[in-house]
C-alpha cells in the first residue's frame, strides 16, 4: 500500500516504515503529525484518485529531527562587464517515518 501526499509545495510517494525528507515543519521531534493532503492511495489492485483530495484519507507520520540540506551555489556573472556575484542557500527540512496509511 502506498500513497502520493503533497506538502510544502511539493508531492512525494510514501509508503509505511519510509524515511523521508519534507519541507520543514513547525512541530517537536518525537511528535506525530498528520498529512491529510493525500491525492491518491493504491492498495493493490484498489486505486483511489482524489480531485484534488481523497476524501477522509490522511497519512500518519512521526518527526525524527529537523536539519539543513546541502549547500547550493547561486553564481551571476556577465562576461566582459566586471559583474560577479556569488552566493549559497541552505533548505531547512524535516526527516519523518511514514506510519500508518488510512483511506
Amino acid at each position: 500500500m502506498y500513497a502520493v501526499i503533497k506538502t510544502g509545495g511539493k508531492q512525494y510517494k510514501v509508503a509505511a516504515g519510509e524515511k523521508l525528507k519534507i519541507e520543514s515543519l513547525g512541530v517537536e521531534v518525537g511528535e506525530q503529525v498528520t498529512l491529510d493532503q493525500v491525492l491518491m492511495v493504491v492498495d493493490g489492485a484498489n486505486v483511489s484518485i482524489g480531485s484534488p483530495t481523497v476524501a477522509g484519507a490522511k497519512v500518519e507520520a512521526t518527526v525524527l529531527s529537523h536539519g539543513r540540506g546541502k549547500k547550493v551555489k547561486i553564481f551571476k556573472l556577465r562576461r566582459r562587464k566586471h559583474y560577479k556575484r556569488q552566493q549559497g542557500h541552505r533548505q531547512n527540512y524535516t526527516e519523518v517515518v511514514i506510519g500508518d496509511i488510512t483511506g
